[in-house]
């Protein structure tokens, strides 16, 4: 007969038999528990109800507890300990555990100093917000200093304010001070990160497809239309910016993408609102045609940006034409978007929410310091009079986190739905719901599959002022500086266009002269006279709107260099004129012995053609000998 006895122990994960000699203590009791069922930081009780402990003692044998056959209870207390020494320690330890966590997840859900927000929200975040209302000579029954219900300052999420000025959504900082204006002032309000992803890391199971658990399995989304935005209005600084984008549609007629830099602005018009303000539109390689647009790898993004930061400027959203002329005489388009269409295809949803995914929104109410984007997207469409105008919006977070995670596709054959992955072997997709009014007026819910963009969009209002501004140069009469990455004749961007550019402007204009987002842009990636390092000055004249800076930049050794090239280039081309054969054809006429390639020859030290001995600027790209 055995000299062991079986015990059963229930926990959690169920039942599990172990056997042990009763003249075992309750210390190794404990430690053949914890190698069976790979627990740690546990107690054993005689009871289901947790009341009589069995405590790890090394003198207290098993069989004077327990015999043959009995179930004990095991209750898991703390699941970092290598070794149980009694409850009472373990619950100390437990209390004091989960007073830090509490601790620290009420540090972690109150505002970080840690992050640097955008100056426009560091400025709305120290305003004061309320809205406020002059006295009511029929209502108010008090002297100038008093306040009563009819003209006390309003909250700047108060509902009807926003319903009577015709305000559809809450800007971001109305719905952040709606969510701490409760008694606890928002102690615990914390935006949290939408994830659609399998937490990696669980060894309760084999990785998916073989296994997977309620701890790691992301969580059903349901979509909801957000109330608030991030950006409530968009403002291009004049209507030359986008008259100059549009132009190469009015040449071609293919469509054109380009980028917005700007700023961001308090916007008066919203309670606590932003504005965003575009001073330049940056457009970058591409290949477009009537109905398609393909964003080629931009190299010189990097330098875009530098010049943008050393001018105050910003990546704030991107620009494209969907337009097809209905009448040219008339100057009309077809319109093409609509409530009976669509606003935004799937496929342009999912390209908003990858680059509002690259720009996010720093927010110190975010569990990871980033929550939304105020990223916006401008379409130039027809509207209902056939005429050009444009239409703002932004995708919502719920969408940043499906395109982030991979998990929102376009539709092959309606551009107004979405589709929504089915999970895989290689990847989980959670269950994504919408609601929608059936038949009978009654709210129900459907799987996203297929889905309609309308729930991922925010509509944000683009305008221009009645005022025109110019944070860059008010051209009147004279040609503009060509636009970059545009491939046809007169748009080209090169060394004559640079010359003759600034052949039209005086020598007192020179700050205006210089004042082009595109100007600048082409003197800094320069590769012929590296002006890069020497831009600084520059760029802060035309920041700071400074002629003596820029006249002190105009007087530079580099600049005087570029200008003596302008000049070379100047009788060069008058040179090469009186050649319309070109050298080529000289050499071919007279044979191999006009050309002697030692002593009536030269060649170009910047693009290597070799050239005749009478010429002082090259044939080719015009440059001084």
């Amino acid at each position: 007969m055995s000299d062991k006895i079986l015990i059963r122990v229930q926990s959690a994960e169920g039942i599990k038999r172990i056997e042990i000699s009763p003249k075992s203590n309750l210390k190794q009791l404990y430690d053949i528990v914890q190698n069976s069922l790979k627990v740690d930081g546990f107690g054993l009780f005689l009871e289901r109800n947790f009341a009589t402990e069995l405590h790890a003692s090394g003198s207290k044998l098993v069989g004077t507890s327990l015999k043959h056959g009995d179930m004990v209870y095991l209750k898991q207390i703390a699941g970092t300990s290598s070794r149980r020494a009694s409850t009472t320690a373990m619950e100390n330890i437990a209390f004091n555990s989960a007073t830090i966590q509490s601790s620290d997840k009420m540090s972690n859900t109150r505002p970080s100093n840690n992050i640097i927000e955008d100056e426009v929200d560091q400025l709305l975040f120290k305003s004061d917000g309320t809205i406020k209302r002059e006295r009511d000579s029929k209502l108010c029954h008090h002297n100038a200093n008093g306040r009563c219900v009819h003209c006390s300052p309003l909250e700047p999420y108060d509902e009807s304010y926003l319903k009577e000025h015709n305000i559809k959504h809450l800007s971001f900082h109305s719905y952040i001070r709606k969510q701490t204006s409760g008694m606890d002032h928002g102690k615990y309000f914390v935006f949290d990160d939408i994830n659609c992803r399998i937490k990696p890391g669980c060894r309760e199971h084999p990785p998916w497809p073989k296994g997977i658990c309620s701890k790691c399995q992301p969580s059903a989304i349901t979509l909801n239309r957000q109330t608030y935005r991030h950006v409530d209005n968009v403002m291009f600084e004049n209507t030359k910016i986008v008259e100059r984008f549009l132009n190469y549609w009015r040449t071609t007629g293919h469509q054109r993408m380009g980028y917005l830099y700007g700023t961001y602005e308090q916007h008066a018009d919203v309670p606590l609102g932003i504005r965003a303000k575009v001073a330049a539109i940056y457009e970058p390689p591409q290949e477009s045609s009537r109905d398609s647009i393909n964003i080629c790898p931009d190299e010189g993004a990097d330098d875009v940006d530098a010049v943008a930061n050393a001018l105050g400027l910003k990546k704030i959203g991107w620009i494209f034409t969907d337009l097809i002329t209905k009448d040219a005489s008339a100057g009309t388009v077809k319109q093409i978007r609509g409530i009976e269409t669509h606003f935004l295809t799937a496929q342009e949803c999912i390209t908003a929410g990858e680059l509002q995914n690259r720009h996010p929104n720093p927010c110190k109410y975010a569990t990871n310091g980033n929550f939304g984007s105020k990223f916006v997207t401008i379409c130039v469409t027809g509207d209902q009079t056939k005429q050009v105008h444009m239409e703002g919006y932004a995708v919502s977070a719920q969408c940043m986190a499906l395109v982030r995670d991979n998990c929102l596709i376009p539709t092959k054959d309606a551009p107004e739905l979405g589709y929504v992955r089915e999970s895989t072997d290689k990847q989980y997709v959670p269950d994504v719901f919408y609601k929608e009014k059936d038949q009978y007026g009654n709210e129900v819910q459907r799987l996203a599959r297929p889905l309609p963009v309308e729930y991922l969009l925010v509509d944000v209002p683009a305008s221009t002022p009645l005022q025109p501004q110019y944070t860059f140069t008010e051209y009147d009469k004279r040609q503009a500086f060509p636009i970059e990455n545009r491939y046809i004749d007169g748009h080209l961007q090169d060394f004559n266009a640079l010359s003759n550019y600034l052949a039209a402007w005086a020598e007192e204009e020179f700050l205006e002269a210089i004042s082009d987002f595109h100007l600048l842009i082409y003197l800094y990636k320069m590769d012929m006279l590296p002006l890069r390092q020497h831009m600084g000055p520059l760029l802060e004249a035309v920041r700071s709107k400074n002629p003596n800076k820029a006249a002190d930049f105009k007087s530079e050794e580099v600049w005087k260099l570029l200008e003596s090239l302008f000049q070379a280039s100047s009788t060069g081309s008058g040179g090469t004129t009186s050649y319309p054969g070109g050298a080529a054809a000289s050499a071919g006429n007279a044979g191999p012995d006009a050309m002697d390639l030692d002593a009536n020859t030269w060649t170009c030290n910047h693009c290597t053609f070799i050239n005749r001995g009478e010429l002082n600027s090259c044939e080719i790209c015009s440059l001084p000998r």
